[in-house]
C-alpha cells in the first residue's frame, strides 16, 4: 500500500489540524497515511514514501525556522526524492499573513526534488490555506486535497511501490 508523510509544525495546534484533515483524505483513498511533528522526522525516512507533504505556520510570510531546517537537511537526497508526490499547507494569523508565500517557498524546495506537485484550479491553487484554526470551508479544502493527493500517489505508485 503506497504511504504518504504528512509533516507539520505548529505551535498553536492550527497547522496539526490541517494536517490531520489531510491524513483523513488520504487515508480515505486507501493509501497510508502517517503524520508526525517536524520535531519527530527523521530525515532518513524522506525516502520511505510515496508522497510528502509538509505544512507550517507563516511567520513574516516564510516558514517556520522548523521545517526549513528539515528542507535544507534534506539536500542528503538530492536527487533520491525524484518522482514522489508533494504538497504543502500552511496557516496564517491573518488574511495577509504570507499564506501563500510560505507554501511557494515549501513547493520550490519539493520541486529541485524532482517531485511530482500537485496544483488545484479551484480554492487554493498551491495548496491549503487556514487564518487562524481551520474553518469549514478550509477544512473541506485540505479533506479534498488529501484525497487528491492520494488519488495521485495511487495512481504513480501502483501497490507494488514502484513508479510508473
Amino acid at each position: 500500500m503506497p504511504k504518504v508523510l504528512i509533516i507539520y509544525y505548529t505551535l498553536s495546534n492550527n497547522t496539526k489540524k490541517m494536517a490531520e484533515l489531510i491524513s483523513k483524505g488520504v487515508r480515505d483513498t486507501g493509501c497510508e497515511a502517517v503524520l508526525k511533528n517536524v520535531a519527530d522526522t527523521s530525515i532518513d525516512e524522506l525516502r520511505d514514501y510515496e508522497g510528502i507533504v509538509i505544512g507550517s505556520p507563516t511567520y513574516y510570510g516564510a516558514m517556520a525556522y522548523q521545517v526549513k531546517k528539515l528542507i535544507d537537511e534534506s539536500v542528503k537526497f538530492h536527487g533520491q526524492l525524484g518522482g514522489k508526490v508533494g504538497g504543502a499547507f500552511s496557516s496564517s494569523a491573518n488574511i495577509g499573513g504570507g499564506n501563500e508565500t510560505t507554501i511557494l517557498s515549501i513547493l520550490n524546495a519539493l520541486l529541485i526534488h524532482g517531485m511530482v506537485v500537485l496544483g488545484i484550479p479551484r480554492g487554493d491553487h498551491y495548496g491549503p490555506v487556514s487564518i487562524h484554526s481551520p474553518d469549514e470551508r478550509s477544512s473541506a479544502l485540505c479533506l479534498e486535497y488529501g484525497k487528491q493527493i492520494g488519488m495521485l500517489v495511487k495512481k504513480l505508485y501502483p501497490c507494488d511501490g514502484n513508479i510508473k
